[in-house]
């Protein structure tokens, strides 16, 4: 049976990665599922190292690479990322593979095919990485976020810059763009798309339905179990509830507050 320790701060990526896991083989344990870099370090100081971590590369209080200057990482690394210009040499870094979001399982299967091979193999030698240099890399290849959608309102087509937009809602299978006067327009494209378009100080990814810009957040009201409920303005046109989940509160706190 091999243990699997996931490292990721969004929470459809972290339900998508678990059934792919599950699809491939039900057998396999998750022991843990992790947010931060604080609480990545603090899970490694009291339990022993896993077979395998699915590691993301932006977690919720900075770059992952930050665990490495704190831990001795000794299991292969399965690294996830949004982004294609993280796909560097140095992600060879005591790792088998790197997927790109959104995760697909013929992508994933084939990297614990890879994983499989080397059981029973001595692990790698970690050789030295430069960190800041590493992530220096990353700043500078970054590509940046979008600024502005193209909407269509009947037969024209019109910019939507992003501080006009209140939040993108999934409904359907259609995505639309709600702008802060209410107005709603399709786009194309899903909202793990949009999360790696979208700078994550203005919007966050509140549940597989939702991502919002900071500035909808109308009022935060406590909710059971350690939640959230969320008022945003304008309102969803479908009057549903906005909760936010007790493993994101925390994330959504750091973000709300920065």
């Amino acid at each position: 049976m091999m243990d699997v320790l996931v490292i990721e701060d969004e929470e459809p990526a972290v339900e998508r990665l678990i059934e792919l896991i599950g699809q491939y083989d039900s057998k396999i344990r998750i022991l843990a599922v992790l947010s931060s870099i604080s609480a990545s370090i603090k899970w490694f100081s009291e339990n022993r190292q896993p077979d395998l971590i699915f590691l993301d590369v932006h977690l919720a209080d900075g770059l992952c690479f930050e665990i490495f200057n704190e831990v001795k990482i000794q299991s292969p690394i399965i690294f996830c990322t949004a982004y294609n210009q993280y796909a560097l040499d140095a992600f060879r870094f005591h790792s088998i593979d790197y997927l790109l979001k959104p995760l697909q399982y013929e992508k994933l299967e084939k990297s614990l095919k890879k994983m499989n091979t080397m059981l029973g193999r001595p692990a790698p030698q970690l050789p030295e990485i430069d960190f800041n240099k590493l992530v220096k890399v990353i700043q500078i290849q970054k590509q940046p976020y979008k600024t502005r959608f193209m909407v269509k309102i009947g037969t024209k087509i019109k910019p939507v810059k992003i501080e006009q937009i209140a939040y993108f809602f999934s409904s359907n299978k259609l995505t639309l763009l709600v702008d802060k006067e209410g107005r709603n327009f399709p786009v194309d494209y899903s909202l793990d798309d949009l999360m790696t378009l979208l700078d994550p100080e203005l919007f966050f990814h509140v549940n597989r339905k939702l991502i919002i810009h900071i500035d909808a957040v109308h009022e935060i009201h406590p909710y059971f179990k350690g939640r959230l409920k969320l008022m945003l303005h304008p309102a969803l046109a479908d009057g549903s509830d906005i909760v936010i989940s007790s493993q994101k509160t925390p994330n959504f706190k750091i973000w709300l507050g920065q």
